[in-house]
Order: structure tokens, then C-alpha cells, then sequence
């Protein structure tokens, strides 16, 4: 049988800094000297006092849609005698940094341009940091528009010294300063006579002796895509993300653990003995192991570590801020499950590196966090492996994607801390209490009534013989919960608080009745998911704003109309109403009996009350 041929020599890079820098100028010019622009379009390019505009070639962004979120970056595709090239044009503004991490996650080096009127800005520092936390082994520094300082060879080397001085403290090892002219093309694919004193290689032969990627290297591994039965095997669907594999070698599945040897390999519908450099294969294997889309196949002799527990950095990349505690959807590699930050160690500030204090992360900043998943997944450090170390966070409302992340380390309390199994379980304890476990949660504006309403329900519950608890919103705050503020953070932190604890009284058979104002959609949806199938039951209790407002209570709606107090829901802060609860109360309309009577009726029509 034949064997799999390596890939074409192909370099993926991108150009990347700060606004007006030249970026497109440069890879228009970069594109039409290397011969991938047709003459006739050469010629029709508009003409200005400097020439051609080259920044024509590539003006016009190609719109992908990844996970529900359009990414705008502009690939283009050429070729030398040497070798094949795509490069991938990323915005300067700093509102699009994620269209530059989305390009240099898969890019092998990077021109970094720098104006030589302007030096490094903010925007150039952002930009080398992500190439450096991204794994970008080489950075080619252009230092644009020289003619326009008289190809002054000062202006040029104090550039380059500015980026040099931040490219050591980033541990970005490789990098080649090249003066050059976009627009004029001196230096970009011939050398510049006007630039004697510049013993380089212009762009185009740097870029051509740059290294590509090497899949090669290290242990197998392949991340599982897609299981396709054939005949009475099962075909094991990927593309290799290291290493190399042969029929013959015994692989193992993660995390499971399992082990089984190669039986066969697939290559473009053909059988081969072996493959590699980042080939999509099917792998058959000699036993029946259960192997699922996400789990991982790797050397048997080099297997991954697996956990649920780690620290990563964290790139944000949505408009609304990242909050600890809420729940994401994490994708790693194939892998996908919830997650959440549990904490922000610091934040980083890209211009001095110094680590911040930070509760949350805001568009375009960048964190050094703590993640808990869902369930444990395959990984290696993204250090070793971009495929199987980064990660991206997935808004489960919106199915945006609002951040990347790259893995750092297991956790060590993901190794030291394992559950402890019991004797009894959630059903006996249930069964001695002679009722079914259920959390019925009461979400709404602060004095719509849900405190009110669910100690009458508790009160008829328990003269019933129910074995009840309620859990209050104030009452928490006053203990559990008494370290926490008001701020979107901290009430996500509160609700994931009161949920973890609704779900351990649910554990041990109770019914608990929740009265949280619980603002955000997504923090409901976690607490539904903490508990068992069917023991959640959500009542919005629907009072309007100027029904609530009349009443006032506690007076906490005119303080906070009067700006004394801050981020009070309904007033500067959102409250998410409920689009399917399992129960609407009108709150605004009805006395507490009758609501008190509906919440009970509720509960025993869904069997929760069942004798």
C-alpha cells in the first residue's frame, strides 16, 4: 500500500500592527511583484502622485462565520518557485482584535508593521503580544513608509531597538527588521539601493526561508471528529495534530484510557500504511473501545494528561464583559462542554506587562484565569500544541463566540480531589422523605413578591408534611453571600451560590423553594442545569417596574433613582425576563394566596407533589 506523501511546503502568515501602518499597501504590493495579480489588474489600479495604489488588491474583507459570530479577515493565497503562501490581512483597530487572533492562531510567522514616523504604538504592542501568547515562532518587524523619513537609516534602527526591548520581555525570540516602501515596493520583493547600509533579505525572500509548520514532530495525536460505521468496524475520522501513525501502532483513547492497535488507515478514500503532517484520516482499530467525536487518539507510549481543572490566558472578545462564574460553552479541539472562570488571577496590561487586579474582563483585555469544565477532556499545553492547548468560549445565549484561550496548566486540585462515593444516594434519601426532590425557583424585580410568595408556599408545603427549605436572596447576603457586591460579577457569583446550595438540599430529597432576583438568562439556565432531570421548576413572578416602584418597601427604588445606590436592577442594571418558565405568575394582579395557590397547583400538574 502506498504511503502518505508529505504536505507542500506552504508558510501561513499575517500582517498585523496598528491603524494606517500600510498594512494592505504592502500586501497588495507583496501580491502583484510576486506575480499572483494578473497585469491587466495591475494596470487598472488606481494612480496617484506615488504610483499605483496596490491597496486596492486587497481592500474588502471576506465575512466567515465561526460559531454564530462573523470574523472579518481577508486571506489571500499566492506562490513562488519556493513555496506556497496565505496570508491573512487583519484589521488594525482595536475593536477587531479578535479578527487578529482568529488569523495568528493558525499562522506560522507574522510581519508586524511599524510606521517609521510613528515607532511602536499601543495597538503594535497588542498586536505582538497575541502573536507571542499564540505560538507564532517568527516575526518579520516591517518598518513601513521609510520614504517618507528619506530612508533615514536612525529612524529605522530606533524602531526596530523599541520593538526589540518589547519582543525580549514577551520571549519573542525571531526577529527580522526589514526597512521597506509599500507603495514604491523597495524591499519588498528586490532590494533598495537607497538602503545601503541594510545588509538584509527583502520581504518576499525572508518569508520564502521562514519555517512552516511541522506536524511531525513529537507523539501522535488526532483529535476525533466523527465516528462512521463501516461495514462492522467503526471508522475513527480526524486530522493528526502531531506526530505520525502506522497500522500497526497501539494508540490510546482519551481520557477513557483504553487501548487498541491500528488495524487500518484511510487517506482520501484510499488505504495507507502510514500518515502524518497534518493528514484527515479514518483510523479502524482491532477492538471494540468506545470512542466518541472529542475524545483524543494518541501514542500509546506517550498518552495525554486529562483534566477538568486549568489555568489559561484568556483573550475577551465580545462587546459585554466576561464574568466569573457564568457558564460558557468551552471548545477544545473537538472536545466541547460547559465551563466557567472561576477566577481572575490578574489582567495584563500590553503595554507594560504588569499584572492587574481584575473581577472581570472587558473587549480586547487580556487575563490570566482559572477554568472549570464540565468533565474532564484530553489536552497538552498550548505551548506544545495550538490544537489540543487553545480553546474558545462560546455565549450560550447568543451562540457568539466572545473569547480564546490558551492552556497554561492542569490545575493541581483537578488531580488531588476526587468524589468521594456514598452509601446513600439523592433517590433513598428521597424516598424516606416520601416526596420527589425539586427547586422551585422564583426569579423577578426586587419587590415583585417572590419572598413573599414563597414563604406562603413553604408555610402550606410543610403543613402538608413536606419536607421544605426556602432560600432567600437577602437572607444569603447576610451570610453565605455577604462578601459579595452588586456588580454583574458579583450576582453571577451569587446565583451560581444559591444554586450550588439549592442542588445540595435537593441532594438530600428537600423541596427548595429559590427567591432570587437572579437577573441574567444565563445564570438560570446554569442552576438548571446543576440539578436532575426534571427538578427545576422556574416561576417568574411578573410585577411591572411601576408596580414595583409604588410599592418600594424598602426604599431601595428611590435611592437608586437618586444615584445612591448603584447597579440596582430595573434601574441601571438589566433584568433578563424568563421566555419559557415553567410558570408565569402575574404578580401585579393577584393576591399571595392565589399566587401561593397557583405555584402548588403548578407543582403537583408536572408530578412534583405526587403523593
Amino acid at each position: 500500500m502506498p504511503t502518505r506523501p508529505p504536505a507542500s511546503d506552504t508558510l501561513r502568515f499575517i500582517t498585523c500592527g496598528s491603524v494606517d501602518d500600510g498594512k494592505s499597501t504592502l500586501i497588495g504590493r507583496l501580491l502583484a511583484e510576486a506575480g499572483a495579480v494578473p497585469d491587466d489588474q495591475i494596470a487598472a489600479l488606481p494612480t496617484g502622485p506615488g504610483g499605483p495604489d496596490y491597496s486596492f488588491l486587497v481592500d474588502g474583507l471576506l465575512a466567515e462565520r465561526e460559531q454564530g459570530i462573523t470574523i472579518d479577515v481577508a486571506y489571500r493565497y499566492f506562490s513562488t518557485e519556493r513555496r506556497k503562501f496565505i496570508v491573512a490581512d487583519t484589521p488594525g483597530h482595536e475593536q477587531y482584535t479578535r479578527n487578529m487572533v482568529t488569523a495568528a492562531s493558525t499562522a506560522d510567522a507574522a510581519v508586524v508593521l511599524v510606521d517609521a514616523r510613528k515607532g511602536v504604538l499601543v495597538q503594535t504592542r497588542r498586536h505582538a503580544f497575541l502573536c507571542a501568547l499564540l505560538g507564532v515562532r517568527s516575526v518579520v518587524l516591517a518598518v513601513t513608509k521609510m520614504d517618507l523619513v528619506a530612508w533615514d537609516r536612525a529612524a529605522f534602527e530606533a524602531a526596530v531597538a523599541q520593538f526589540q526591548a518589547f519582543a525580549e520581555q514577551i520571549g519573542l525570540t525571531t526577529v527580522l527588521p526589514i526597512p521597506l516602501s509599500g507603495r514604491d515596493g523597495d524591499n519588498v520583493v528586490s532590494r533598495n539601493a537607497r538602503t545601503p547600509w541594510f545588509d538584509g533579505a527583502p520581504l518576499l525572500e525572508t518569508l520564502e526561508t521562514l519555517a512552516g509548520a511541522q506536524a511531525g514532530d513529537g507523539a501522535f495525536r488526532m483529535p476525533v471528529q466523527l465516528v462512521r460505521k463501516v461495514g462492522d468496524d467503526r471508522a475513527y475520522l480526524g486530522r493528526i495534530a502531531q506526530g505520525r501513525v502506522a497500522v500497526g501502532d497501539r494508540l490510546r483513547v482519551e481520557p477513557s484510557g483504553r487501548e487498541a492497535a491500528v488495524r487500518a488507515l484511510t487517506f482520501s478514500g484510499e488505504a495507507v500504511e502510514q500518515a502524518g503532517d497534518q493528514a484527515s484520516i479514518a483510523v479502524t482499530l482491532d477492538a471494540d473501545v468506545d470512542v466518541a467525536r472529542g475524545d483524543v487518539l494518541a501514542a500509546a507510549g506517550d498518552p495525554l494528561e486529562a483534566a477538568d481543572q486549568f489555568e489559561a490566558v484568556i483573550v475577551w472578545m465580545a462587546d459585554a464583559a466576561m464574568l466569573p462564574g457564568r457558564v460558557y460553552d468551552i471548545q477544545i479541539g473537538t472536545a466541547s462542554c460547559g465551563g466557567q472562570v472561576t477566577d481572575i488571577r490578574h489582567r495584563i496590561d500590553v503595554n507594560s506587562l504588569e499584572p492587574l487586579a481584575a473581577r472581570s474582563l472587558a473587549l480586547n483585555e487580556i487575563g490570566v484565569c482559572h477554568l472549570a469544565l464540565s468533565r474532564e477532556v484530553a489536552f497538552a499545553p498550548y505551548a506544545q500544541s495550538r490544537d489540543l492547548g487553545g480553546f474558545i468560549l462560546i455565549d450560550r445565549e447568543t451562540r457568539a463566540t466572545v473569547g480564546a484561550g490558551m492552556i497554561r496548566f492542569a490545575l493541581r486540585r483537578a488531580h488531588n480531589i476526587h468524589r468521594q462515593s456514598l452509601s446513600v444516594d439523592r433517590a433513598r434519601r428521597a424516598l424516606a422523605k416520601g416526596q420527589k426532590p425539586t427547586v422551585a425557583w422564583l426569579t423577578g424585580l426586587s419587590g415583585s413578591g417572590k419572598s413573599t410568595i414563597a414563604n406562603a408556599v413553604e408555610a402550606r408545603l410543610t403543613a402538608e408534611g413536606r419536607h421544605c427549605y426556602l432560600i432567600d436572596g437577602d437572607n444569603l447576603r447576610h451570610g453565605l453571600n455577604r462578601d459579595l457586591g452588586f456588580t454583574a460579577a458579583d450576582r453571577v457569583e451569587n446565583v451560581r451560590r444559591a444554586a450550588e446550595v439549592a442542588r445540595l438540599m435537593a441532594d438530600a430529597g428537600l423541596i427548595v423553594l429559590v427567591a432570587l432576583i437572579s437577573p441574567f438568562a444565563a445564570e438560570r439556565r446554569m442552576a438548571r442545569e446543576m440539578m436532575g432531570e426534571g427538578e427545576f421548576f422556574e416561576i417568574f413572578v411578573d410585577a411591572p417596574l411601576a408596580t414595583v416602584e409604588a410599592r418600594d418597601v424598602k426604599g431601595l427604588y428611590a435611592k437608586a433613582r437618586a444615584g445612591e445606590l448603584k447597579n440596582f436592577t430595573g434601574i441601571d442594571s438589566p433584568y433578563e425576563a424568563p421566555e419559557t418558565p415553567e410558570l408565569h405568575l402575574d404578580a401585579g394582579g393577584q393576591t399571595v394566596e392565589a399566587a401561593a395557590d397557583q405555584v402548588i397547583a403548578a407543582l403537583k400538574a408536572v408530578g412534583r407533589l405526587a403523593p
